[in-house]
């Protein structure tokens, strides 16, 4: 095993490869210090009895002398694509060549070949997966740097991730104590209309690809920023979108309904005789967000759920609702096909559908993080937006309910375990209560954005207070958040967020103590992002920008 030092192996961890595909290359963290260290039969390696041996974690009971968790290294060697050029027959479901082409391109087709890696194989079982383990996770990568590939200046003449992957940085990050890369999104993101693609409507979070977007780099140079991350102590932390794609290949195959990719999407079929339901699609569109009297009368058909709990990025006269109408596609069938279909976010953003029967949506995400952790090299992800996984009808006349749904810590538990099997390790944007932050710690994500306290922490600068700061703080004691398991910025890839969910929704009708008097949670929210934008905007920043109820860009 390549990086283990002189010590034996015991019998079951002789018998358990650590991995069985050609060209690994494995390394491993350094070796635990032996003082006080479980050792074997509750000895310590230094001889003295263990006092905490019936804590013994999963590692310790069954590999007593394994070294550290290994980190993820590129094990796979998959074919080189050969991937068919785009071609110039009719861009419909009439022409089989084109169909062809779009399963070619689809993350689902892709994700059905890097599973099949990965399946049946004893390397599979080498890692606990049950728990989220994030003080494991910061003893790895303690320190991150934030690369977000739209905004950083390269190396001259060097691509994005030619630029992440110089020595000399590495070398430099070392030496200060950086031991890990957020890379953000790098893949192909936008759309495909025809045989063309369209540009990203969302800074590159609406995936259509897993091949790498050419004005970030290839794929060899992110294989190779992986490595020179290992040899320097650190890793690369990817990003994986478990709630929507874009208006890439598998949504025009799902359009045309073509085998299980209508399964990948919250979309249902709107049958030709009730087109009239429907809004005019206008020219040179493929779709069109619904009014709030079409929302509610499709949801009164029985054919959507209808209106749901909010409507993130609202925008009058384009997005009303969460909900949008295809134009008619027609399909290999050779019929024409109209849908509706979900959209938390941008119109361009179909959301996935953790509960289709086919389970494809499921298939989709997965395979995507395994292609990532398993072949590229990368050591841990990004969960985008993972909140929003499940959806369900409630009470006649009520709001769906689309936040803090069971099923969304179901998928997150489902993601995070199978990143931990293949020892990676997950971070999540939970832009929620701390309720929810706290119920997904049980068993999805080891790491979280800190939304719960970085609000009040640009409070407490800009306002030279620490009171607002102290109360959130309290508050997630009190809810049993650990504080380990906060990723701490001052913002993510955007802006910096205030929408200061907890107490805006689940607790707006609380009351809460600030400035020495009783103050309702909605009150509260709206007192602290006004004299954040005071402080912010304006006149004392004119560089900044307020965008929309979530924060300042």
């Amino acid at each position: 095993m390549a990086g283990q030092q002189n010590r034996a192996l015991p019998a079951q961890e002789a018998s358990h490869p650590v991995a069985d595909v050609e060209d690994v290359d494995v390394q491993t963290d350094e070796l635990p210090g032996t003082a006080g260290h479980p050792g074997v039969d509750g000895v310590a390696l230094d001889g003295q009895p263990d006092v905490q041996a019936e804590e013994l974690n999963y590692d310790e009971q069954f590999y007593p002398a394994r070294p550290a968790r290994l980190r993820p290294r590129a094990r796979l060697r998959m074919w080189p694509w050969q991937r068919r050029s785009p071609g110039n027959g009719p861009a419909s479901g009439e022409n089989r060549e084109y169909v062809e082409w779009l399963v070619e391109e689809s993350m689902l087709g892709d994700a059905k070949a890097f599973a099949m890696q990965f399946t049946g194989q004893g390397s599979m079982w080498q890692n606990p997966f049950a728990d989220p383990d994030p003080r494991a996770a910061i003893e790895k990568a303690p320190v991150w740097f934030a690369a977000y590939p739209i905004s950083l200046i390269t190396k001259p003449g060097h691509s994005f991730l030619g630029t992440m992957g110089d020595e000399d940085l590495w070398e430099a990050f070392q030496a200060i104590g950086i031991a890990a890369i957020h890379t953000g999104p790098v893949k192909r993101a936008g759309g495909i209309s025809g045989w063309e693609t369209t540009p990203s409507v969302d800074g590159h979070f609406d995936r259509i690809s897993t091949q790498f977007d050419e004005a970030f780099g290839t794929e060899e140079e992110f294989r190779t920023m992986c490595e020179v991350a290992a040899a320097h102590g650190g890793m690369i932390i990817d990003d994986i979108v478990p709630g929507h794609t874009g208006k890439g290949a598998d949504f025009r195959l799902a359009e045309m309904g073509y085998k299980d990719y209508p399964g990948i999407y919250h979309m249902v079929e709107i049958p030709e005789h009730d087109w009239h339901l429907l809004p005019r699609v206008p020219r040179g569109r493929d779709s069109v967000n619904l009014d709030h009297e079409t929302e509610d009368r499709l949801a009164k058909g029985g054919y959507i759920i209808g209106q749901l709990q909010r409507v993130i990025f609202h925008e009058p006269g384009l997005k009303d609702t969460n909900w949008s109408a295809t134009a008619p596609v027609l399909g290999p069938d050779g019929r024409h096909h109209r849908w509706v279909y979900l959209h938390y976010f941008k119109e361009g953003q179909p959301s996935l559908n953790w509960l289709d029967p086919t389970f494809a949506g499921m298939r989709l995400v997965i395979g995507d993080a395994l292609h990532s952790l398993g072949d590229l090299g990368s050591g841990a992800l990004r969960l985008d937006a993972n909140g929003f996984l499940g959806v369900e009808k409630s009470s006649e006349g009520g709001p769906a309910w689309s936040e803090g749904h069971p099923l969304s810590e179901a998928a997150n538990q489902l993601i995070a375990s199978m990143v931990r099997k293949v020892g990676g390790f997950t971070f999540q944007e939970l832009n929620l209560t701390i309720d929810d932050i706290k119920n997904t710690q049980g068993r999805g994500a080891d790491l979280s954005y800190d939304f719960i306290n970085r609000p009040a922490y640009q409070h407490a600068l800009a306002m030279q207070d620490t009171e607002f700061l102290r109360l959130t703080m309290n508050l997630a004691r009190k809810a049993g958040v650990d504080t380990a398991s906060l990723v701490h910025a001052l913002q993510n890839h955007d802006e910096m967020t205030y929408e200061l969910v907890h107490f805006a929704t689940l607790h707006a009708g609380d009351t809460f103590t600030f400035r020495r008097r009783p103050i309702s949670g909605a009150d509260l929210a709206t007192t602290i992002r006004g004299e954040l934008v005071e402080r912010l905007t304006g006149e004392r920043g004119p560089y900044n920008a307020v965008f929309t109820t979530n924060g300042i860009s």
